[in-house]
């Protein structure tokens, strides 16, 4: 029943975006499919009405993720009473964690282990309109993503770079303005063939793959 309740939220949410915004989709890779995507990695994270951009995948994806979907989720967010809800019941596998380096990653790590597909916003945090963290810091990729790639054995990654949602709703405003046009790039890469681009191990391996999200980040975002 809640794999039923999500995949219908996630249509309705589909179809909104579809009915209010212009999506500008473009692929960076030469394999344009959802198929066996094992990792979702989103960049550019600047708004709780991202969900907006599930207008770009087919419904069986979206099948696929109110079934098997585990991602992290700030407690920050789950916490609140109506938008925390909505999140909850939108996407069942999301697991409440801190900003901090405790049990709550170690939850999040084991939950997926036996999911077929598992979505990061690997910047932990949301842009605002200067360009800064809401603690105006600068943002940058955290280490997190960097544990769970080296990890996967097979299927592809799927990054999405967002072209930003600010005009569409800033952190802190509670209502969307419409008809705007929504801006997505898209890359697929084989796991094996993103993994084969790193020699190093440990400690350096996540300092490499973080420095690569950063720079594919810096890049591949839609202006």
């Amino acid at each position: 029943m809640r794999t039923l309740i999500s995949f219908c939220i996630l249509i309705s949410v589909k179809t909104f975006a579809q009915v209010f915004y212009r999506l500008e989709l473009n692929w960076l890779s030469p394999v344009k499919s959802f198929n066996k995507i094992r990792l979702v990695i989103f960049l550019n994270h600047t708004s709780l009405y991202e969900p907006l951009f599930v207008c770009a995948a087919p419904n069986s994806f979206l099948w696929r993720l109110a079934r098997k979907m585990v991602a992290p989720g700030a407690d920050k967010t789950l916490n609140r009473p109506i938008v925390g809800l909505f999140w909850k019941i939108m996407a069942p596998g999301l697991i409440s964690i801190t900003r901090k380096r405790d049990s709550s990653w170690k939850k999040f790590l084991t939950a997926i282990q036996n999911r077929s597909v598992i979505v990061i916003a690997p910047e932990g945090r949301m842009k605002r309109a200067s360009g800064l963290d809401s603690e105006g810091k600068p943002m940058t990729i955290r280490s997190g993503v960097a544990e769970i790639i080296p990890e996967l054995e097979d299927g592809r990654i799927l990054i999405a770079y967002s072209g930003g949602l600010h005009h569409v709703q800033h952190p802190g405003e509670h209502f969307p303005r419409l008809f705007k046009t929504i801006k997505l790039n898209l890359e697929t890469i084989e796991i094996d063939d993103y993994k084969s681009l790193f020699k190093s191990q440990g400690i350096q391996l996540r300092k490499d793959i973080v420095a690569d999200l950063e720079k594919r980040l810096k890049t591949n975002c839609p202006t």
